[in-house]
């Protein structure tokens, strides 16, 4: 077989993201919404949309503003009429399209606009900090866009007044590290426009903050489309790429470990961080974040981070890191609410070590001293305790286990999963640390041979000592911990598998709740899955918020 092929098959036991196609987002005419006979203004509407599809951008935009204005006054006095609300919505997208062909700034100076028979003065509304002004993003109309791909199946809107746009930062954030966000944004906004006379204002939404929007005399839910923005910022930044890469040679990407939040910082809102398993990346929980956004209640009591690392680093490891960038954002956010975590297979273990108490019981698996004890330089033991010693997260009240490996899969110790971890770069980081701790290390025949520094692969092992160790100590009492596998729709549990991780391995004694999905081994795509998480989120008790 050759080595090429012998690889993907390795590797494909974990699921292989960077392989597939997860988005496309192509620019298509948007259409003008079909209306009933019967409605002079919205005919008319309709005519100006015909009419300024044919005209330059300026006149094309008074055009826009006029059916803007003649669909919303209807609107006013029929809330519910649905054709009054898509020609609104269409027309404020065609607005602000045009705006953008134009290369003008309506935000920095008035601007006349004279259609083919009519005549406004365009504002927008001035932004609320400098994070908004519309001169850092390109925008575009999310009506005009098609998503498609592995990953977005179906569309996360919200029904409602305004035209849902997609807005790109037209540079990446020196800072992004810092505050915990995006290099470069992508981000839902809706646009609204509201009348005086002939005068016209143009204002833009944040959708995740604000659900409803006066316009005139009445008050309407937001328009919305939260999958846009998240297929835009994949189809473009390709994040999946990293996948493969980071099993592989973790120490080159070392720089790629980050908690990063994927909305604006709200201190209202309870944060959901999402950890991803073994050759993924936070690109894998997309169709699960576009689906609890899809609901207002949660939309409106949670924000979704995602934590992102090499994940060819041993699991013990990665959790350190993690713990150092929970550390950091504690910093930044003094007053965030408690924490919910969610993980993957993988990312289920690193999520486990956050509500574990460790003392010094793992260290003395390992080497059978305390670690002030063990003869070691003191910077190998700084290293390894971060990785054995550790106390649960006070910030993290719940965790939801998908398709977690808690004592390890047979897989991994299998031919397949041997020769996969013999592929992974040892980081040369680690080499003086298992110099230094490889003569100290106590016998343990039931435990893997420690013939060299463990990868990840290594610690998803059975019979890998540290799953063993870790196996052998509660999740600290108090924090309520849920379950979710696959069963690949055999309904065969308690003898049941999704096909990586048997249920002996991911079911835990003590859970809140478990639920046996009918999946494979990505649970967290499976829409059984994403509706327990939505359960759990909504029945978590209110101090817990």
């Amino acid at each position: 077989m050759r080595s090429s092929n012998r690889t993907l098959i390795a590797l494909s036991i974990f699921g292989c993201s960077g392989c597939a196609h997860l988005a496309s987002v192509k620019t298509l005419p948007a259409r003008i919404p079909t209306i009933a006979p019967g409605n002079r203004q919205l005919e008319e509407a309709t005519d100006r949309l015909v009419r300024a599809e044919r005209e330059q951008p300026l006149v094309s935009l008074g055009d826009d503003l006029t059916a803007a204005k003649l669909s919303l006054t209807t609107l006013e006095q029929e809330p519910t009429n649905s054709s009054a609300q898509s020609i609104y919505n269409f027309s404020v997208a065609r607005t602000v399209e045009n705006i953008e062909r134009l290369r003008v700034q309506p935000w920095e100076h008035k601007l006349d606009v004279t259609g083919s028979r009519s005549h406004y003065t365009l504002t927008v509304r001035k932004p609320i900090d400098a994070e908004h002004d519309p001169n850092r993003y390109d925008v575009f109309a999310a009506d005009s866009l098609k998503v498609s791909g592995q990953l977005f199946k179906t569309r996360s809107l919200a029904r409602g007044a305004g035209a849902p746009l997609v807005a790109v930062a037209r540079t990446e954030n020196p800072r992004f590290r810092q505050q915990y966000r995006l290099a470069r944004i992508y981000a839902p906004v809706t646009a609204v426009v509201r009348f005086s006379g002939q005068q016209a204002e143009l204002e833009f939404v944040d959708p995740i903050k604000s659900e409803h929007i006066g316009l005139g005399k009445r008050i309407f839910p937001v328009a919305a489309d939260f999958t846009a923005p998240t297929a835009m910022f994949i189809a473009r930044e390709r994040p999946e790429r990293l996948g493969f890469s980071r099993v592989m040679d973790p120490q080159r990407y070392a720089s790629t470990v980050r908690l990063c939040q994927l909305q604006q910082y709200d201190p209202n809102r309870t944060p959901v961080i999402f950890v991803h398993g073994l050759q993924e990346t936070g690109a894998s929980w997309a169709p699960m974040i576009d689906a609890l956004r899809n609901d207002p209640w949660i939309r409106r009591r949670y924000q979704f981070w995602f934590f992102s690392y090499p994940s060819g680093y041993p699991y013990p490891y990665a959790a350190a890191l993690f713990r150092s960038e929970l550390d950091g954002a504690r910093r930044a956010f003094p007053n965030h609410k408690p924490v919910v975590l969610i993980g993957h297979s993988m990312g289920g273990m690193i999520c486990r070590l956050m509500v574990t108490d460790s003392k010094d019981k793992i260290w003395r698996s390992y080497f059978a001293t305390q670690p002030e004890n063990t003869p070691l330089p003191n910077e190998i033991r700084r290293e390894l305790e971060e990785a054995f010693v550790f106390k649960h997260r006070s910030e993290v009240k719940r965790v939801i286990f998908i398709s977690t490996p808690h004592r390890g899969s047979d897989l991994a110790t299998s031919w397949i999963g041997r020769f996969g971890e013999s592929l992974v770069k040892t980081p040369q980081s680690f080499e003086p640390i298992y110099a230094g701790m490889k003569p100290l290390l106590i016998d343990d025949p039931a435990a893997a041979a420690f013939k060299r520094m463990p990868n990840s692969v290594d610690t998803l092992e059975p019979n890998d000592r540290f799953v063993q160790a870790i196996n052998k100590l509660p999740i600290t009492p108090g924090i309520p911990y849920h379950s979710i596998m696959g069963d690949r729709g055999r309904g065969d549990t308690p003898n049941s598998s999704d096909g990586i991780v048997p249920y002996w391995s991911s079911h835990l004694e003590g859970a809140a709740s478990e639920r046996v999905v009918h999946s494979g081994h990505g649970a967290q795509y499976n829409p059984e899955a994403i509706r327990e998480v939505a359960r759990i989120l909504k029945t978590t008790p209110a101090h817990d918020d």
